[in-house]
């Protein structure tokens, strides 16, 4: 038996240099909602929601990180390490990625060989993968 009861997932966190922008693309594109954010004093923070419980917080970058900053090492959805992505479901899958397209983001769209299953992948303007599939 696990160490945790009624463990689940509560939210993913993301360093940006600039949260506001990448807070819009979550908007715009997946239908986030901006939620009720605490002050943490000395770097910005913005919560989004996707109903009903899933939370994105998004942070502003650590000027001492180590970590990489701007777009991702990999440019190319198609080569997108398959370990390096958040995914979600969407019921409009054929519109959702011609908006993706309208909006001049680059994807990578395959077919699971059940014939049924669409996935696309993308970055978000921060570099971080993404899909999006048909489930």
């Amino acid at each position: 038996m696990a160490a945790a009861e009624g463990a689940r997932l509560h939210h993913i966190a993301r360093e940006s240099a600039d949260v506001k922008r990448l807070a819009a693309f979550y908007q715009e594109v997946l239908g986030f909602e901006r939620i009720e954010t605490p002050k943490f004093g000395e770097f910005e923070v913005i919560w989004l929601r996707l109903p009903p419980s899933f939370s994105l917080h998004l942070i502003e970058k650590d000027p001492r990180s180590k970590l990489p900053e701007g777009p991702s090492a990999v440019a190319d959805p198609s080569a997108l390490p398959r370990g390096h992505h958040i995914s979600f479901a969407v019921s409009n899958y054929e519109t959702f990625v011609q908006t993706l397209k309208e909006k001049g983001i680059k994807t990578f769209e395959k077919t699971q060989p059940d014939g049924k299953t669409k996935q696309v992948f993308f970055f978000d303007p921060d570099g971080n993968g993404l899909e999006v599939g048909s489930w």
